[in-house]
C-alpha cells in the first residue's frame, strides 16, 4: 500500500453526522484523501470506480444486501474494510468477516479512535492476505505433489522400475528441458490420457 497520506479512503454512510465524525478522525490521523459515498445503492460499482485503498462502512443495522455487495467487492479487488455497527449480533459479525471485513467495530465511533481502527484494519487485512497467499502456495505444492506421484506411478509401471528411478528419470528430463518436475509430470499424465 502507498504511504499513509496518499491512501484513498472511502467512507460509506448515509448519515452525515457519523460521516463527519469519521472524516474528522481520518483528517486528524493524517489521511488526506477521504471520499464519502452516502448511499448503499450500487455500492459495488461505486467502490470499484473509486478504487479505494481502504473502505470504512458505518451501518446502524447491517443487512445481507450490503454484505453480499462487500463479498463481491472483496472477491474482485480485495482491500481493507472496517465496519462500524450499532449491534453486536454474532451471526452478522460472522457474515461480515466472511464478506472480507477486516474489523467489525461495535458502538465505537469516536473520532479519536478512527486512526487506530484504520491501522488495525490494515494490519489484519495484511495478515489475512499473507495467510491466503501461504495457503495458495501450499495447495499448489500439494497439487504438484499429487501430479508427480501419479506420473511416477505411470513411469514405474511402463518402465518396470523403482519409485526412486522413476523420479530420477523425471527430474533429469525436467532439468534437460529447463522445466519444473511438475510440468513434466503433467505432460506424462496428458500423454498417458491420449494413449488410453
Amino acid at each position: 500500500m502507498s504511504d499513509e497520506k496518499n491512501l484513498r479512503i472511502v467512507i460509506v454512510d448515509p448519515n452525515p453526522l457519523r460521516t463527519a465524525i469519521l472524516r474528522d478522525g481520518l483528517r486528524e490521523g493524517g489521511y488526506e484523501q477521504v471520499i464519502v459515498v452516502d448511499s448503499f445503492l450500487d455500492l459495488e460499482g461505486r467502490l470499484q470506480a473509486i478504487d479505494a485503498d481502504i473502505v470504512l462502512i458505518d451501518l446502524e443495522n447491517p443487512n445481507r444486501d450490503v454484505l453480499e455487495q462487500m463479498i463481491r467487492v472483496s472477491g474482485a479487488n480485495a482491500r481493507p474494510v472496517a465496519m462500524f455497527a450499532d449491534s453486536s449480533d454474532a451471526a452478522m459479525i460472522n457474515a461480515a468477516i466472511d464478506a472480507g471485513v477486516s474489523a467489525y467495530v461495535v458502538d465505537g465511533l469516536k473520532k479519536e479512535r478512527v486512526k487506530n481502527i484504520v491501522d488495525l484494519t490494515v494490519s489484519r487485512f495484511n495478515a489475512f492476505a499473507r495467510l491466503r497467499e501461504e495457503l495458495a502456495v501450499a495447495q499448489s505444492q500439494l497439487a504438484d505433489r499429487r501430479v508427480i506421484d501419479q506420473a511416477k506411478a505411470l513411469v514405474m509401471k511402463a518402465k518396470n522400475i523403482s519409485e526412486d528411478q522413476a523420479y530420477a528419470m523425471m527430474r533429469k528430463v525436467a532439468m534437460n528441458e529447463g522445466k519444473k518436475i511438475a510440468e513434466i509430470a503433467r505432460s506424462i499424465l496428458t500423454a498417458a490420457e491420449l494413449l488410453k
